[in-house]
């Protein structure tokens, strides 16, 4: 009876995927507060999204590579349209675009010189996306006119900036030593 409602985790990742042209729209056009509402919607799918997988055991393939896609593709927007509009610097959008080309080539090179792998996110990769998200809700907030201290771009620049070499170091230097030794997983 349950397995005819399968496709709804994968429904809500690709929901949440259209979700970013709007989300791009509104926030490139200042219009935070729809910014911000559709940027917790998103949140809200994939929170949805991945309960269902787990407790109902809906989780597939597809779910298992579009669901991170998703997720990186929002806040890829969010970080690029931050930085287009000059809310935040443009190097801070090529450190984070630039962390996650890194992994990816870095797990396709090991994928092709070493052997398969299963790369599963790590603490500090999870805090990374952490930070990232908080960081992109406080700066969206401010914008908005919430109230939030002075300093929150600041202050968000800096999280992210650290968080993004930090685990990307992280991955660099885990995935490096795997490959010398010829350890695929």
């Amino acid at each position: 009876m349950l397995l005819k409602w399968r496709w709804i985790p994968n429904g809500l990742t690709f929901f949440r995927i259209l979700l970013v042209i709007p989300f791009a729209w509104t926030l490139a056009s200042d219009q935070y507060r729809p910014a911000l509402a559709l940027f917790i919607l998103a949140a809200a799918t994939d929170g949805l999204d991945g309960f269902l997988a787990r407790v109902c055991d809906w989780k597939t393939r597809l779910g298992a590579i579009a669901d991170p896609l998703a997720d990186k593709l929002l806040m890829i927007t969010a970080f690029l349209v931050l930085s287009v509009t000059d809310v935040l610097p443009l190097w801070l959008f090529g450190l984070v675009l630039g962390r996650d080309l890194v992994i990816v080539g870095g797990g396709l090179l090991f994928h092709r010189l070493i052997g398969p792998f299963d790369i599963q996110p790590s603490l500090l990769g999870k805090l990374n996306t952490l930070v990232q998200i908080l960081a992109v809700l406080a700066v969206m907030m401010a914008e908005a006119g919430f109230s939030m201290p002075a300093n929150i771009h600041k202050l968000a620049l800096g999280a992210v900036a650290f968080m993004a070499v930090v685990s990307g170091a992280h991955y660099v230097g885990l995935w490096g030593i795997r490959a010398v030794r010829g350890e695929s997983s």
